[in-house]
């Protein structure tokens, strides 16, 4: 295939860098570049200097605040779903990758681009993320995934590219990190480096978005949520954005402790990776919104959400949300959410999250029949014992059969 334009999803940082210069080197074409800001906490206006520096004209380069639509359209569908990734994981990275691919390929069909491409590693999961978002989106765009094609196989030898064809090299807090560092509103994660042995503890300086526990107020934060169609609407009474929801809940979180994980998952491509993330804003809302559903939903709506949830967290995970299997699921999750309204109050307190009080005008908790006080009739209790002789019947029956046959 003749290629004759890319889109490329570029941060400015040295790796999207080197594979600008090599795009244009292996295939002599045309580079789009496409930034978003979906909340990483750092500049993305400097990568527009930059790709204009590495010759693309302005006209080709995409800058784009993409956070409120990461929240709106992603993370909090996601949390309607509970979702987490084996018992830990609350898919950070896995959530971003849908809405790039999305937009990298609207831009190439805008462009009239005839590829797309990314800074994926050949043996990680982005790859197969991106990929199987661009071609559920369009399945006969071309993906070029340069980690897979070219010899620069290690740290090293991307330095000493950069060094041969003039890119710059900028040291983040004044020396280059040892960890590979990915980040948007949800979460920031680290791998790489120390990190490779799963025995080493994460240094203390390596986190950046929360304080150690040990560290944190001596005093508990507390925390009014509100909540319509099982999304946050308002904190302290105050209504927020979607964005502005998570930006909050990182700082505060983040400030009490809370957030950390450390790791080691199962990548889609067959191997274990040990990573460390925070996710402060993520650990309350995943909380939270739990204790929300425990008063408005049914008791066989909310376990089935419970057994439908793993599921629909590997489904993201592992890059299917472009997937029908994962939008039938979203319509039933959902579905399941038009009474989750009301408002959680949360403790936050040296890394623990707890849940102090919920209450909500569709909640599903009778004080009469739950009470252990006088009912005035409504609960009898003699009711109980048929229910539990019929559930009783088949043990009942095979423990009379092990008797005999003894």
């Amino acid at each position: 295939m003749n290629i004759t334009k890319v889109v490329l999803a570029y941060s400015g940082g040295l790796d999207t860098s080197i594979i600008l210069r090599w795009l244009q080197e292996t295939y002599n074409c045309e580079v789009v570049t496409f930034t978003a800001d979906i909340g990483q906490g750092e500049e993305v206006e400097p990568a527009r200097a930059k790709a204009l520096a590495m010759g693309i004209p302005d006209s080709a380069i995409f800058i784009e605040d993409l956070q409120e639509e990461f929240v709106a359209d992603y993370v909090f569908p996601m949390f309607r779903a509970n979702a987490i990734y084996e018992g830990e994981y609350l898919l950070g990275t896995s959530i971003a990758r849908p809405l790039i691919a999305k937009r990298l390929v609207e831009i190439a069909q805008e462009t009239n681009a005839d590829a797309i491409s990314h800074g994926a590693t050949g043996k990680g999961n982005d790859q197969v993320r991106f990929e199987l978002g661009a071609y559920a989106l369009n399945p006969n765009i071309h993906v070029i995934a340069p980690w897979r094609e070219w010899s620069l196989g290690s740290r090293e030898s991307l330095m000493n590219y950069a060094k041969e064809h003039e890119i710059p090299v900028e040291m983040k807090r004044g020396k280059e990190s040892p960890f590979s560092m990915d980040a948007n509103l949800l979460h920031i994660s680290y791998e790489g480096g120390p990190l490779e042995d799963p025995w080493t503890q994460p240094p203390e300086e390596m986190w950046r978005w929360s304080v150690s526990p040990e560290a944190a107020p001596n005093e508990a934060t507390f925390l009014e949520l509100e909540y319509e169609c099982g999304d946050i609407v308002a904190i302290n009474g105050q209504q927020m954005s979607p964005a502005k929801v998570l930006q909050t809940l990182n700082q505060v979180a983040g400030a009490n402790g809370v957030g950390r994980l450390d790791i080691v998952e199962n990548r889609y491509v067959g191997m274990k990776s040990r990573g460390a993330y925070e996710t402060p804003g993520g650990t309350v809302m995943l909380k939270a919104h739990r204790a929300i559903e425990s008063l408005t939903l049914d008791r066989e709506v909310a376990h089935l959400k419970d057994e439908l949830m793993p599921k629909y967290a590997s489904l993201i995970y592992n890059g299917f949300w472009w997937s029908p299997e994962r939008e039938m699921l979203q319509v039933a999750i959902d579905h399941t959410q038009q009474q989750v309204n009301g408002d959680v109050r949360v403790k936050l307190f040296k890394g623990n999250v707890e849940i102090v009080g919920r209450r909500s005008s569709h909640s599903l908790f009778d004080e009469k029949i739950a009470t252990f006080e006088e009912d005035d009739g409504a609960y009898n209790q003699a009711d109980a014992e048929g229910f539990i002789k019929l559930n009783a019947l088949r043990l009942r029956t095979l423990a009379s059969k092990r008797v005999k046959g003894t």
